[in-house]
């Protein structure tokens, strides 16, 4: 038996709004502030607009667990930021799940975006659709722009791993310094223990 094909209707291309084609040079990390009615949580990587996907309860849940133990944690000065892009060069200008910025951040209500210069610690809670960014190119990204700290979350079986790096300044690359399952407990960028555990009760 052959199987007929199947046709997809495809919407026309003039449907699409002009903002979503780039420039034959692509984005700049300043046009996210000015092309208008761009989805909430668009991030710019490479010149290119990349959109986000409904979020899972645990990728809500690990946020808010991790932005109330950073809270608790942050001595004077830090400042924890969730959901806020951080501008890495002129084409780069991804969304960590969370920042921590250092004191002295030039911090305003009307900021859409810190520069890299600022954030102390990048957060990337891993989805199944952005893990090779998070993975891969966005740590890369984050230690080329000089970002001292990153963490990278994982879901295993309904609980966060974090695994911590630390920003090596001689090759501009990040060094794994621990792997956090029960407990994320670290001395830098300042002393913290986090119950990772706590997920349950949220």
């Amino acid at each position: 038996m052959t199987a007929e094909a199947v046709s997809i209707p495809m919407a026309p291309e003039s449907s699409l709004p002009d903002w979503i084609f780039p420039p034959p040079e692509g984005f700049k990390a300043d046009d996210l502030d000015h092309l208008p009615h761009v989805p909430a949580h668009t991030e710019l990587i490479d010149g290119s607009l990349v959109f986000v996907s409904p979020q899972l309860d645990f990728h809500t849940s690990t946020i808010y667990l991790l932005e109330a133990g950073l809270r608790r944690a942050a001595p004077k000065g830090y400042r924890v930021r969730r959901e806020m892009s951080v501008k890495l060069g002129p084409r780069q200008r991804p969304e960590p799940d969370l920042i921590v910025l250092k004191p002295g951040a030039d911090v305003r209500s009307s900021a859409t975006y810190y520069p890299a210069g600022d954030v102390a610690l990048a957060v990337e809670v891993v989805s199944p659709e952005s893990e090779e960014r998070d993975r891969k190119r966005k740590p890369l990204l984050y230690a080329e722009a000089g970002i001292p700290h990153f963490w990278r979350v994982e879901n295993d079986s309904g609980r966060p791993v974090v695994y911590v790096y630390e920003l090596d300044p001689a090759t501009r690359a990040y060094v794994p310094t621990g792997i956090h399952h029960d407990r994320a407990k670290v001395t830098v960028p300042f002393d913290m223990d986090i119950d990772l555990a706590e997920i349950d009760s949220i």
